[in-house]
C-alpha cells in the first residue's frame, strides 16, 4: 500500500456560518458554531488516508482537549500517529467564518504547531520510509525546510502546499518536487496578476505546479510539457474549507500510484469537489469508493 508522510499542523477549527461575513468593524448574527477538527496538515493526512493510502502524522497537539480530539479523529480516519507529540500548552485554533456561498476567511493561532521547529529522532526515518511527504506552511519555516531536504535525501518526492502565502527560501523550493498553490497563493509567490503567468513563472523554482483555481479546476504546468488545464466537477458549494487540503493529500495518492497525471488531478478534482458539497474541512472529506465513483478521466 502507498505510503504518505506529512510534516505539519493539526488544529481545532472554530466554524462560524453566517449569510455574509462581517466587514471591519461590522458585527453580524451568526446561525450556527461548530467545532471540527482541521489543520492543514492533519487536512491532508486524513484526506490520503480516505483516499487509501498509510499515512503518517509528523507534528504536535497540545495537552488539552483540543489536542485529544485531534488525535482521536486522526487516528479515527487510520493516520498513525506515532510521530504526533503531545506538549505543554493549548493545541493549535483556526477561526473560520463561513458565508452562504461557501467562502471562508481564517485566522490561524499555531499554539502547539509552534514548537514544530526541526525534525525530532525519528521523523526522518518515517519520512524515509514514505513514497510521498506532503508539507504545508503552518508549522515553523525550519522545520518545513528540514522535512524537504529529509525527502530529497532519500529520493522521496515532496509536495508543498505554500499556505499560508509567504516568501519560500531557496533551500525548501530546491527540494520541492510538486507545488500545489491556489491562484491566490501563486499570484503572491510570483507577483503575477494572471494564472497562466504565475504558473509559469513558478517554473523559474521548481520542476512542476498544479495552481488550483477553485470551481473552475486547476492548472499544471512542468518544464518538459505543455500546461494541462482540468476542469472541476460542477456542484453546489456548501463550505470551501478543507477544499485544497483534499486535493493535494488525494493527489499526492494518486501520484504514489502512479495515476498518469491527468488522471492523478482528475481524481483529485472530484475528491475536492465532494469535499465543498459538506460542512467542514476533516468531516467533509470523502473515501476512496466515493472518489472513484464520481471520478471521469
Amino acid at each position: 500500500m502507498t505510503h504518505i508522510a506529512v510534516l505539519g499542523s493539526a488544529n481545532m477549527d472554530l466554524v462560524t456560518y453566517v449569510a455574509k461575513a462581517p466587514q471591519r468593524g461590522e458585527t453580524v448574527t451568526g446561525r450556527e458554531f461548530r467545532t471540527i477538527p482541521g489543520g492543514k496538515g492533519a487536512n491532508q493526512a486524513i484526506a490520503a488516508a480516505r483516499a487509501g493510502a498509510t499515512v503518517s502524522m509528523i507534528g504536535a497537539v497540545g495537552n488539552d482537549a483540543f489536542g485529544a480530539r485531534l488525535r482521536e479523529t486522526l487516528e479515527h480516519s487510520g493516520v498513525d500517529t506515532d510521530s504526533l507529540r503531545t506538549v505543554e500548552g493549548p493545541s493549535g485554533t483556526a477561526h473560520i467564518v463561513v458565508d452562504d456561498e461557501g467562502g471562508n476567511s481564517i485566522v490561524v493561532v499555531p499554539g502547539a504547531n509552534g514548537t514544530v521547529d526541526h525534525l525530532s529522532p525519528g521523523d526522518e526515518g518515517v519520512i524515509a520510509s514514505a513514497d510521498a511527504l506532503l508539507l504545508q506552511l503552518e508549522i515553523p519555516l525550519a522545520a518545513v525546510v528540514a522535512g524537504a531536504e529529509a525527502a530529497r535525501r532519500h529520493g522521496v518526492r515532496t509536495i508543498l502546499t505554500p499556505a499560508p502565502a509567504r516568501p519560500l527560501p531557496p533551500e525548501l523550493l530546491a527540494a520541492t518536487d510538486l507545488l500545489v498553490p491556489n491562484e491566490y497563493e501563486a499570484i503572491t509567490l510570483t507577483g503575477r496578476p494572471d494564472p497562466r503567468e504565475a504558473a509559469a513563472a513558478l517554473l523559474e523554482a521548481v520542476p512542476c505546479a498544479v495552481v488550483t483555481l477553485g470551481a473552475t479546476g486547476c492548472l499544471y504546468v512542468t518544464r518538459d510539457a505543455e500546461p494541462l488545464v482540468v476542469p472541476a466537477p460542477r456542484v453546489r458549494a456548501v463550505d470551501s474549507t478543507g477544499a485544497g487540503d483534499t486535493f493535494a493529500g488525494t493527489l499526492a495518492v494518486a501520484l504514489a500510484e502512479e495515476k498518469p497525471v491527468r488522471e492523478a488531478l482528475c481524481w483529485a478534482a472530484a475528491a475536492a469537489s465532494l469535499s465543498v458539497e459538506r460542512a467542514g474541512a476533516s468531516a467533509s472529506m470523502p473515501y476512496r469508493p466515493e472518489i472513484d465513483a464520481r471520478f471521469t478521466s
